[in-house]
């Protein structure tokens, strides 16, 4: 019995050490701090995924008729959202699920494709249904950031495969965003992202605001 009793401890020991060590825990950690001092809104409309979200500081301004919790984190790819799934999307039991993810997976390796991104989004949805139902979803395109010139190509084909994929949930929507943030030259407008070309300001977020205030919940 002690040996058995020690071994479970072995492990819990082992499991806290691994996810103490995993991308992003701290974050993570800080979220479950800041529930456990201050409880979620019941029923919120949850936005998840990376930086893009993350820096969006003013999302509940931007949308007052709406209840949102901002979960984004880091420079997130949507592994590491699978990995806390459990931790940052089920147990707030959202009203509608917002994502934006795909980005860094693209520009983490030339090796990461269009078809590997999808997989990785499809294996997110297929958990959020198999624990929320029928939630209504929104995939937030991936946007044309000019620091990732080179990797729009595999950019617009994941969106267009999550977007195909999208449409044969009734409860699920694809958002595009993409298109609304290129110039008259067909490039990405700079105007609207930051010194590093990668995040947005607020004239991106205005964008944005704009094309997602129709599908969200009331």
């Amino acid at each position: 019995m002690k040996k058995a009793l020690f071994a479970i401890g072995l492990l819990f020991v082992a499991f806290h050490t691994t996810r103490a060590q995993a991308p992003f825990w701290d974050e993570i950690r800080d979220f479950k701090k800041q529930d456990s001092i201050s409880p979620p809104p019941k029923r919120p409309i949850l936005f998840v995924g990376s930086s893009s979200f993350r820096v969006w500081r003013d999302v509940q301004h931007a949308f007052p008729a709406h209840t949102i919790l901002n979960r984004g984190f880091g420079g997130s790819s949507l592994p590491d959202v699978i990995r806390y799934e459990n931790d940052i999307i089920f147990p707030y039991k959202p009203k509608q699920v917002v994502i934006y993810c795909g980005e860094n997976d693209i520009a983490a390796s030339d090796t990461v494709t269009a078809k590997t991104v999808f997989a990785r989004f499809k294996k997110l949805h297929t958990d959020i249904r198999a624990n929320l139902g029928k939630v209504p979803v929104l995939f937030v395109s991936i946007k044309p950031s000019p620091s990732r010139q080179k990797f729009q190509p595999v950019v617009i084909e994941a969106n267009r495969l999550i977007g195909d994929y999208l449409k044969k949930d009734k409860r699920a929507t694809f958002v595009n965003v993409y298109d609304a943030m290129l110039g008259p030259d067909g490039l990405p407008m700079k105007e609207i992202f930051t010194q590093d070309m990668l995040h947005m300001n607020p004239k991106g977020y205005e964008i944005w605001k704009k094309i997602l205030e129709p599908y969200l919940l009331k």
